[in-house]
């Protein structure tokens, strides 16, 4: 063949690894990272990167300087959350023993976006601080109950709010008071591409003995109502306008439905349990196959509370 003819070769150019396109941080990366081992329902893929910062500065510091093209993804505890099997594409961003701490000041309580719910109120009690005593009943951490006004058993997070820390995509500080936040049933107006850092919560003086009683009575309702001892991740779906998502379910014949690993708890059927082998994708599909039901049923579309991130496989 005559070498002009020849087709030309392009000469293959080695990939280059997301890892190394990222800034220095003080936090850790780990590449293909686990995240099934942090969930609650113990499914999901990979995180292409999981991000451990430091502490704010650090988180900053990482926001402004990434990649404009590399995705983030904020993770709390896991316990609200389907991770596909697919993984997660990007930055996972996990805030963990430095945006755990919390303090209290007369009658607010301080807590990092990382610090667990229960850990705030265990802190309020000893501190002699009432009204927060919910939060001992919500399985989660602050950063994610700031996103989702989370609430339980008489009380949520807008009740008790007095202002938050939060980072914009640019790694700028964001100081929002009450009015900056917009909540509303299991949401909030903030920009769903800030991560929160921080939170201040007011408290009332009380009684500690009558405040842990309030816990141990919340304790107690949960784990005699809610499927806490097996592989789950809370509240499935919203409860609609006027009415109540397991009441629905449950007249739609869903407790006790399977698909795969995955089953409807006949404890509370707005829960969805692991039952050993789910996949994610178990796990998403029977909880659409339960919102179809629901729909034929009683007309009545369930928006999911669960959040579910990632590729599917």
């Amino acid at each position: 063949m005559n070498a002009l003819a020849a087709p030309l070769r392009r000469r293959r150019l080695p990939m280059t690894k997301l890892i190394d396109r990222l800034p220095d941080v003080r936090g850790r990366y780990t590449e293909n990272a686990d995240l099934a081992k942090t969930t609650w329902f113990k499914v999901g893929g990979p995180a292409e990167i999981l991000f451990r910062p430091a502490d704010e500065a650090d988180l900053a510091e990482f926001l402004a300087c990434r990649p404009a093209d590399v995705p983030v993804t904020v993770l709390g505890v896991g316990s609200n959350v389907i991770i596909r099997d697919g993984g997660i594409e990007g930055v996972v961003v996990k805030l963990t023993r430095g945006f755990a701490k919390i303090e209290v000041d007369g009658t607010e309580v301080t807590a990092g976006a990382g610090a667990l719910d229960l850990s705030v109120a265990m802190t309020a009690q000893e501190a002699s601080l009432s009204g927060l005593e919910f939060l001992s009943g919500i399985p989660g951490s602050i950063g994610a109950g700031l996103r989702m006004n989370a609430g339980a058993y008489g009380g949520e997070i807008k009740d008790i709010f007095v202002s938050a820390r939060a980072l914009d995509p640019n790694g700028k500080l964001k100081i929002l008071g009450a009015e900056d936040m917009g909540f509303r049933y299991r949401g909030c107006g903030v920009p769903g591409c800030w991560i929160f850092t921080q939170a201040t919560f007011q408290g009332e003086p009380g009684d500690p003995v009558a405040i842990a009683m309030r816990m141990q009575e919340i304790q107690t309702a949960r784990e005699s109502t809610q499927p806490t001892r097996t592989p789950t991740g809370g509240s499935t779906f919203k409860n609609p306008h006027g009415g109540k998502a397991w009441e629905l379910i449950d007249a739609a014949g869903c407790r006790g439905l399977k698909r795969g690993g995955a089953m409807v708890s006949e404890k509370h059927c707005n829960f969805l349990i692991n039952t050993g082998e789910a996949s994610a994708a178990d796990l998403e599909g029977l909880g659409e196959e339960v919102r179809d039901r629901v729909r034929e049923a009683t007309g009545v579309t369930l928006e999911w509370e669960i959040k579910r991130l990632g590729r599917a496989s």
